[in-house]
């Protein structure tokens, strides 16, 4: 058996030697390993009238951001909420998320950002599980929270409106989507008006890296959503890792983000980064490539972000040559449905003049971003080593590919699981004491996924033992459907597959055993799913008279895939 020494001699002398040639193997902190709120305050301080955050022609300089979040501190403390509790943060791409977000890790709270895609189900579970006492949530669903109050440990509810912050003459189109009347429902308190109105003290910043300060939850395949426990030393480690190996992030940068905020990769990308670098973010509340194109002609964006079907939108639009985006220094993109290739990459050069790079490997217990393919493109060497190639590890980050059964690192080229050593990797699942015994074992998180070191030291991912499905993007659980799916009183069981999709890239299917006699079909079970989840988690339902079963009680998922190539012609 190999000894991890020997196996870290080896592969790290490869990786070494195959490192793109400019980029730092050390980390930098440009104002030091502070956190967050003491790095806010020194950028209000250094560079007071910088717009920090634009939306839509609305801005926030550096300055703003940082009064105003310690006005969000004092209201939140004013409130009762005090360090270590639990905010519940229910919102869309917007700067009152960054209000809130600063103003709860000022505060020394506990953020917790929920989908607001949520139904009434999924809200109540993650209300109770991380405890939350507050909860700040978007004014179009306060009527949903206000109907589930009572079933959760919340004690007051502040709303904000989407579009409430977006000038009368805005330099970007808004989505119609987003230009509903505001609604302040009674028993909540509209949060930019008490904001504006709060005279309370400030409390003191607090400044300790190593407390807990996100609930990021993430599906499992133990049943419903695990909250993962990271501090703001792992959130601080993650932007200096990314600004490492992005080789050139600073100041100077202006940043477009439009993913999800409530999701970490986004949390990161559109929260954290920018205040970790300086620069300037400008945020979009959804998708939309002629949004996105006029922002980064009128603004000058350097880095921006992009779903890959996203990015091919902006290549297929009718309007692309009417914008100068050769702005951009930097264009990271993540594959879902669409794969990057090196059709869409010499497409974006020619467009734009930079090199689209594949965002790489990470997953929410080690906040994301564990891996980097930036400088290892050349001949398109990255999309000729598929499958998924993702790269390298960030500096400070060691990976292994381990034995399933025993953990003993495996010969290079030897297929096994990840297993990772990182400074931002998560505390504990919260308040499961043995799902993170069994996640973290001596300081390794074992990750589920598979992959695969190749003769160069670079890693290779080859899919999740999780199970884990990508809808439109969107991670989605089989378990996490199979545990919704036992709250309906007509369901006896279910298991729940992935089926390819050449629309959402995949979709869940759902082989259910009613209960005898309960008139359940297929058709009343989905409306009732559309109900109870998520739309993107809502699964093809096919009724079955039984579930193929160990002796343990498990369903047989490999039992079900012919039963599903059988059914496909039945697919609506």
């Amino acid at each position: 058996m190999m000894s991890d020494d020997d196996y870290f001699n080896e592969l790290e002398a490869l990786q070494r030697r195959h490192w793109p040639a400019g980029t730092p193997t050390e980390l930098v902190y440009p104002l030091g390993e502070i956190t967050l709120g003491e790095m806010l305050r020194l950028r209000a301080q250094q560079t007071p009238t910088k717009p920090a955050v634009i939306f839509y022609g609305h801005t926030l300089t550096y300055a703003e951001l940082d009064a105003q979040t310690d006005r969000m501190a004092a209201l939140l403390h004013a409130h009762g909420v005090r360090p270590g509790d639990r905010v519940a943060v229910m919102l869309g791409n917007c700067p009152q998320f960054h209000l809130a977000f600063h103003g709860i890790l000022k505060l020394g709270a506990v953020h917790v950002p929920v989908n607001p895609l949520f139904k009434q189900d999924e809200l109540v579970y993650e209300l109770n599980d991380s405890g939350a006492t507050t909860l700040l949530v978007l004014d179009a669903l306060a009527d949903m929270a206000l109907a589930v109050q009572a079933r959760t440990s919340v004690q007051r509810v502040f709303v904000t409106h989407l579009a409430e912050l977006i000038p009368a003459e805005p330099t970007l189109p808004v989505p119609d989507s987003i230009r509903t009347p505001k609604q302040v429902p009674a028993g909540t308190t509209d949060l930019l008006p008490a904001l504006a109105a709060c005279t309370a003290p400030t409390p003191p910043l607090a400044t300790d890296l190593d407390a807990t300060a996100a609930l990021n939850y993430t599906g499992g395949t133990t049943g419903l959503p695990k909250g993962c426990v990271h501090t703001q030393r792992d959130m601080v480690y993650t932007a200096a890792s990314a600004a490492t190996v992005s080789r050139g992030n600073s100041p100077d940068d202006v940043t477009l983000n439009y993913m999800a905020m409530f999701w970490i990769a986004g949390e990161n990308a559109g929260v954290i980064y920018p205040v970790f670098n300086g620069g300037t973010l400008v945020l979009l509340a959804r998708w939309d490539a002629l949004a996105a194109m006029m922002a980064i002609e009128r603004y000058r964006v350097t880095r921006a972000g992009f779903v890959v079907d996203n990015a091919v939108e902006i290549l297929d639009h009718p309007r692309a040559g009417e914008f100068d985006l050769r702005s951009l220094k930097g264009t990271r993109v993540s594959s879902f449905v669409k794969k990057l290739n090196p059709d869409y990459r010499a497409r974006w050069r020619a467009l734009t003049g930079t090199t689209m790079v594949e965002a790489a490997w990470g997953m929410t217990e080690t906040h994301t971003s564990d891996t980097f393919t930036i400088g290892l493109q050349h001949d398109d060497l990255d999309l000729k080593g598929q499958p998924v190639f993702v790269g390298l590890p960030v500096p400070g980050t060691r990976i292994k590919v381990c034995d399933w059964t025993t953990g003993a690192p495996l010969p290079l080229g030897t297929e096994g699981e990840i297993v990772v050593r990182t400074p931002s990797l998560m505390k504990g699942y919260w308040q499961q004491p043995a799902a993170s015994a069994e996640a973290i074992r001596d300081g390794w998180f074992r990750t589920g996924d598979i992959g695969v070191f190749d003769t160069m030291g670079l890693l290779h991912f080859l899919g999740r033992r999780k199970e884990m499905l990508k809808v439109r993007g969107m991670s989605v659980f089989p378990t996490e459907i199979e545990a919704l799916l036992g709250q309906h009183p007509a369901v006896l069981g279910s298991g729940v597959v992935g089926v390819a999709d050449a629309q959402a890239g995949e979709l869940p299917v759902a082989f259910v055993l009613a209960r005898p006699g309960a008139g359940l079909t297929a058709d009343t079970l989905t409306a009732w799913c559309r109900e109870h989840m998520a739309g993107y988690k809502v699964p093809l339902v096919r009724i079955v008279d039984a579930l193929p079963m160990t002796a343990t009680g498990k369903v047989k998922k490999h039992e079900l895939l012919p039963l599903l190539e059988a059914d496909q012609d039945q697919r609506p």
